[in-house]
């Protein structure tokens, strides 16, 4: 994307655009970014024919969404930012808790997982996952985490039936020792599920709808230390 285009369309997201409609003039917007009212209406125009922005006209004044590409293309920049300014070996990911299904007790008492969690992670976890659907935000650094090489719990077979791999993140969350496991078979890409020697829930008195914030640790790959 064009920089001069990623400034405009973060000046309309600082407006508001991102999570609604602005009314404005080119007029307006330009004395904003300190550019022609002439040289904002071209600017405009590109990125609606980019579809990185929804235009609706009125007399005097337009009214200016950003669109789901517009922020998608905000999210890259937002995380090239968050990348510069926190630890590298840390990433904090925001989400706010979900009920699951139930499938997270059913695989986390499997007797051949028990036994790869206490061994790679160096706890049991409590029965069942803490489900997080992650902030529309901080996508792309889910994406980022899932890139980076984790703790790698691996398949096997039961007489009944097959158990995929999981690939695990030492993490925490409001200072409680935990794990975020991505199951190889998961067909959800925004959701982060955890395990815990605690019951997460119950200690740290979560419901669905709060809203909780994840440190996951990226580069370890052996027993957490402080297990």
């Amino acid at each position: 994307m064009k920089p001069y285009l990623l400034d405009m369309l973060k000046q309309l997201a600082i407006l508001g655009a991102l999570h609604g409609k602005v009314e404005l003039s080119s007029s307006q917007l330009g004395r904003k970014l300190n550019l022609s009212q002439q040289t904002t209406s071209r600017h405009l125009i590109a990125l609606e024919k980019l579809g990185y922005i929804k235009r609706e006209f009125g007399v005097r004044k337009q009214r200016i969404s950003i669109s789901d590409k517009g922020r998608r293309e905000l999210e890259k920049e937002y995380e090239i930012y968050r990348r510069l300014f926190e630890k590298k070996d840390t990433v904090y990911i925001s989400g706010k808790i979900i009920s699951g299904m139930g499938e997270g007790r059913y695989y986390t008492v499997q007797e051949e997982y028990v036994r790869q969690f206490k061994e790679k992670l160096g706890f049991i976890p409590f029965p069942g996952t803490l489900n997080i659907e992650v902030d529309q935000l901080d996508l792309s650094k889910l994406h980022f985490i899932k890139s980076r090489r984790g703790i790698e719990i691996e398949a096997f077979s039961t007489p009944d039936r097959s158990f995929g791999s999981v690939m695990c993140y030492h993490a925490s969350i409001s200072g409680l020792k935990c794990a975020a496991v991505f199951p190889s078979r998961s067909h959800y890409s925004n959701i982060v599920e955890l395990i815990s020697p605690y019951n997460l829930r119950e200690t740290l008195n979560l419901k669905d709808g709060d809203k909780v914030e994840v440190a996951i640790r990226l580069g370890y790959h052996e027993k957490s230390r402080d297990s």
